[in-house]
């Protein structure tokens, strides 16, 4: 599994393992917390955003701070990182307790990416900085160009709240309809409301995604984004 993400063997195996032990495993088998991921976690999310801010300065020279934040929040957001995490398969190797699998822990987009945040901490100690970034560097470049070309797309949501708040103090209402497809590559069906009046409705494969598609639509609708 190490090569198929990085093309290179963890040589810490301990590192390895613990960044792909989900917190309810580890309690469940009686482990100590350091056993799970969420201290590399917490450090692989520094990693990975201090190489997609690289990445970012190298491909918009001429972007200021805030339009490369702007990016940088879609292109290191869970939505984002966990499909590189099923385009990998690393959900397939996760350590879940029986309870957390029961309940889908394995597609959940949370689980996968912080245990895909947990597996660049360990590479990282492990002396495989330039893997790495050589790593990401390949994966994020897929969707960067995307991000910037239909920012609107990706940030449809708040330009929404913001549209509705500037309006009455009502908020969107999101509506998740259904769930459909295999275990391991689910659909979500979502609809957005406000003030009563049913505004869009898309699908997504994650919950995250069919709601920004359905506010997309919505924005549409409304005559605040142009098609």
């Amino acid at each position: 599994m190490c090569k198929n993400i990085l093309d290179v063997e963890c040589d810490n195996k301990d590192l390895f393992e613990a960044a792909i032990t989900h917190p309810s495993y580890a309690k469940e088998h009686d482990l100590p917390p350091e056993k799970s991921y969420e201290r590399l976690e917490f450090f692989g999310d520094s990693v990975l955003k201090l190489f997609s801010s690289e990445l970012l300065l190298k491909m918009y020279p001429e972007y200021d701070e805030g339009k490369l934040s702007k990016i940088r929040s879609f292109l290191v957001s869970d939505a984002t990182i966990s499909k590189i995490s099923l385009d990998i398969g690393l959900n397939k190797i996760i350590k879940l307790s029986e309870s957390e699998e029961k309940q889908g822990g394995r597609t959940r987009e949370s689980n996968i990416a912080c245990a895909f945040e947990a597996v660049l901490g360990a590479y990282y100690l492990d002396g495989k900085q330039e893997y790495v970034k050589n790593f990401l560097d390949y994966q994020l470049s897929k969707y960067i160009e995307e991000i910037d070309k239909h920012f609107e797309r990706y940030n449809s949501k708040a330009i929404l709240q913001e549209y509705t708040q500037s309006k009455t103090k009502e908020l969107p209402e999101y509506e998740l309809l259904n769930i459909s497809g295999p275990a391991h590559k689910p659909t979500f069906e979502v609809r957005v409301s406000y003030c009563g009046k049913i505004l869009g409705q898309a699908e997504g494969s994650t919950k995250k995604e069919a709601e920004q598609n359905a506010a997309y639509i919505a924005c549409e609708k409304l005559g605040i984004i142009e098609e």
